[in-house]
């Protein structure tokens, strides 16, 4: 089962373009940690990172690196970087930490200070598209119906999967992915002042 690749991870430097190579379609639970790149994730600071361009915002650089934690499935580590960002995006990383963790309702939490996210038009069309794209059941049709990006309804869905192993997750599972490339590419883009 390979994700939606909607983005090119070249573009992301050679650092990132490393991490990003392998494709992957995370669990909607925790998931195990990819060891792999457990070292060149703990020795990563922001500037090689997102070398050899200029930071021109700490911040969304931090909610990047946040996200790449993520990736590979290390939560915690993950946390730890978006629990200190207060601004929505920061607010949104950690909100799908939660939602993997599968603490559903300090998820939703995180997304009220989320609030209306950027990224949200984008997604609500993405998960629409891969909605049509998967066998439908009832508890998928809001993603046809909605006439933006509820990230609670998601929620809702995403629990609903992991509580009774239902045929969505796959669904699920791939909306989650195009969800993260979306809040990595506005992380990255925002971080290099593009």
């Amino acid at each position: 089962m390979k994700p939606p690749r909607d983005f090119d991870f070249k573009i992301y430097g050679p650092i990132f373009a490393e991490l990003l190579q392998e494709e992957r379609l995370n669990p909607l639970d925790t998931g195990a940690p990819n060891m792999k790149v457990q070292l060149t994730l703990a020795a990563l600071t922001m500037e090689k990172a997102f070398a050899p361009n200029h930071i021109a915002d700490p911040e969304m650089a931090r909610a990047g690196l946040a996200g790449i934690w993520l990736h590979h499935n290390f939560l915690e580590e993950s946390h730890q970087i978006s629990q200190s960002i207060a601004t929505p995006t920061g607010s949104y990383w950690h909100g799908i930490m939660h939602r993997r963790e599968m603490d559903f309702s300090n998820s939703k939490y995180w997304f009220h200070r989320v609030g209306e996210h950027p990224i949200f038009i984008s997604l609500h069309r993405a998960a629409a598209e891969l909605a049509v794209t998967n066998a439908q059941e009832a508890s998928t049709d809001f993603l046809l119906n909605q006439s933006r990006w509820d990230p609670f309804a998601f929620i809702d869905l995403c629990e609903n999967c992991v509580q009774h192993k239902s045929p969505a997750e796959t669904l699920c599972r791939q909306i989650q992915q195009a969800e993260w490339n979306l809040l990595f590419d506005f992380c990255y883009q925002q971080a290099v002042g593009k």
